[in-house]
């Protein structure tokens, strides 16, 4: 292989390693969310938390060495998903207009890969990006480092994240925290990151916030996680364990079809609802109903 440019990454205080081989169409120029998170490499005999390879060299694994787990939706385009033969895997990473833009290939643990990526800058840009996410989220699953689909709020010390179905009302609620709760910031607006040290839960800005551009490299402590329900009147109650539980997991990215990720992630979300209130808010998309969330979730935060 030819020369390698690397680059590394503290996202979640996880230091990530990106490399690139020679070429005119592949750099960092593909991913200005991440300009906020550089970092100096990872010392002493640390390995970084995953290295990835962008070379556009790389070919599909032989037909024999793979099979098709699945093929899903992740909002922007489908993904194909194969397993390969060693126990690693191979995604084919399309766009809405059904263009593969980026073929990336993993070891078992998700800690070596490599993708080629193909068309012009914005195909690359959103096959670079949308691979470095599931690789994070993967690999974050062995870490107790949980990539979540929420709007977050810090406020103080604290994060408060708000998830809901897509279109439900997750940046307007953060929006109305932020236009009426005095402190009130944005953290994230698409994808934070969940992490468990020393079992306590903290969560973290990071380079990915869907249409908001919101990439900020901070951290707070967990506040509460809380779900967005549309409903005519504003309610806000806290859930049993068992409903929190149901509650925060479809949240979080993972592949369900593998069960040692997905055994992870279930010990992660238990930890959190054993030292985090999860909630469920009945709202309207009002000042009220912001001020009923921020007066309950900070109740006992001082």
């Amino acid at each position: 292989m030819e020369s390698l440019n690397s680059h590394y990454f503290c996202i979640a205080d996880h230091v990530v390693c990106l490399r690139f081989a020679d070429s005119e169409a592949n750099s960092m120029q593909l991913l200005p969310s991440f300009a906020a998170f550089r970092t100096a490499p990872a010392q002493g005999d640390a390995d970084p938390f995953f290295t990835l390879t962008v070379d556009d060299s790389l070919r599909p694994a032989r037909k024999d060495d793979k099979q098709l787990v699945r093929k899903f939706d992740t909002g922007n385009g489908d993904t194909l998903v194969y397993l390969l033969n060693d126990g690693g895997y191979q995604y084919i990473i399309r766009d809405v207009y059904d263009r593969d833009c980026c073929l990336l290939i993993t070891n078992k643990d998700f800690t070596v890969c490599r993708c080629a990526l193909n068309g012009d800058w914005t195909m690359r840009s959103f096959g670079l990006n949308d691979a470095l996410m599931l690789i994070y989220a993967f690999r974050g699953a062995f870490c107790q480092t949980l990539l979540i689909h929420a709007s977050t709020i810090r406020l103080g010390d604290y994060g408060y994240p708000f998830t809901a179905k897509s279109g439900t009302g997750k940046s307007t609620h953060s929006a109305l925290w932020m236009k009426h709760i005095e402190g009130a910031e944005l953290m994230n607006d698409d994808n934070p990151i969940i992490r468990l040290i020393d079992r306590q839960p903290f969560i973290y800005g990071s380079p990915w916030s869907g249409k908001t551009p919101c990439y900020r490299n901070i951290r707070a402590r967990l506040g509460a996680v809380t779900l967005i329900d549309r409903a005519p009147q504003n309610s806000i109650e806290r859930l049993a364990p068992v409903q929190a539980f149901a509650t925060l997991l479809p949240a979080c990215s993972s592949m369900k079809w593998d069960a040692t990720i997905y055994n992870h992630l279930c010990d992660a979300v238990t930890r959190i609802v054993e030292t985090t209130p999860i909630y469920t808010l009945h709202c309207l998309p009002d000042e009220e109903a912001a001020r009923l969330c921020h007066k309950t979730l900070t109740a006992d935060k001082g």
